[in-house]
């Protein structure tokens, strides 16, 4: 293999060449400003996942340092979209995130995959505000969306290659508030909100770090966000204090909300331990919510 597990850092990042799938997406959206505002030389992929001689081609091409899959099909407007368009889930989240990872070994290249930590709820080993959260060898138990079922599929299959960094990621958040993936988003245009507490990942904090674990080449599986878990009430208690005052917003119960989306939610605390431990300077969830979401965003009050 031509890729070194551990911490071994690329050893000049002048070197570093990475190929990005997931162009028209958020995350890869991202992650391209990021390269570019790092002077590192990328390139996205024009290749399908489930088409593997384009994945080679796209490789051959460009011969990168790193391969960074943000592809992947979370449906539109939501996941319950997966439900109707279960062929076309699996074509782009098993099949495609396989091929690109099974062409990415033979390569000896190392696979940053974006992942979700989606495929977890609250258990009586993991209760609700216990502060006990699910690790990184833990066996998903929640597969309610069919979504969130091939996820687990394919994250399973991935533990058996040596090459892939699969990072967990839950409930993005990024200070664009005004993209309508972004969560805070999201929660701020429903008519009502259920009040759970969840991990959650800012995407402004931790993106640069994926771009630092392929630097030290890291491998195996992450989970993907901020340590600590916040409620979708202190949130928007957040938005309402730094950005809108006026802002105001109804909570429902999990069973009213149950009435009104096709596929359960997932909802979980992910244990960020063995992240914190890799980046000590990680921020918990809430000092990263005001740092770099909040605060960019707030509003001047003119007495």
């Amino acid at each position: 293999m031509g890729y070194t597990n551990g911490n071994s850092t690329a050893s000049s990042e002048n070197q570093l060449k990475f190929l990005i799938y997931g162009r028209t997406g958020w995350i890869g959206g991202l992650l391209g400003k990021l390269c570019k505002s790092q002077g590192i030389e990328f390139t996205y992929g024009s290749g399908r996942l489930e088409n593997r001689p384009s994945l080679e081609s796209d490789i051959a091409s460009f011969n990168p340092t790193h391969v960074f899959n943000a592809a992947g099909v979370t449906g539109r407007p939501n996941v319950d979209w997966c439900e109707s368009h279960k062929v076309e889930t699996i074509r782009t989240n098993v099949v495609g995130t396989l091929s690109l990872a099974d062409v990415c070994r033979e390569k000896g290249l190392i696979l940053i995959n974006y992942a979700t930590g989606c495929i977890f709820e609250f258990d009586e080993m993991h209760p609700l505000g216990s502060g006990i959260g699910f690790k990184e060898e833990d066996v998903p138990n929640f597969i309610g969306s069919f979504y969130s079922k091939t996820k687990a599929m394919v994250e399973d299959l991935l533990r058996n290659y040596d090459n892939v960094c699969t990072l967990r990621v839950r409930m993005p958040i990024s200070s664009d508030l005004t993209n309508p993936r972004n969560f805070i988003t999201k929660i701020t245009r429903y008519e009502k909100v259920v009040d759970i507490p969840n991990s959650m990942t800012i995407l402004d904090e931790l993106l640069p770090i994926s771009i630092e674990m392929a630097k030290r080449n890291l491998t195996g599986i992450y989970n993907f966000t901020n340590p600590g878990v916040v409620s979708h009430n202190e949130i928007l208690e957040m938005y309402k204090e730094y950005v809108d005052p006026s802002f105001t917003w109804k909570n429902f119960t999990l069973e009213e909300q149950a009435k009104v989306i096709i596929a359960p939610r997932s909802n979980n605390e992910l244990d960020a331990t063995k992240l914190k431990l890799e980046f000590p300077e990680l921020l918990g969830i809430k000092e990263s919510l005001v740092k770099y979401v909040f605060k960019p965003n707030q509003k001047v009050n003119i007495a």
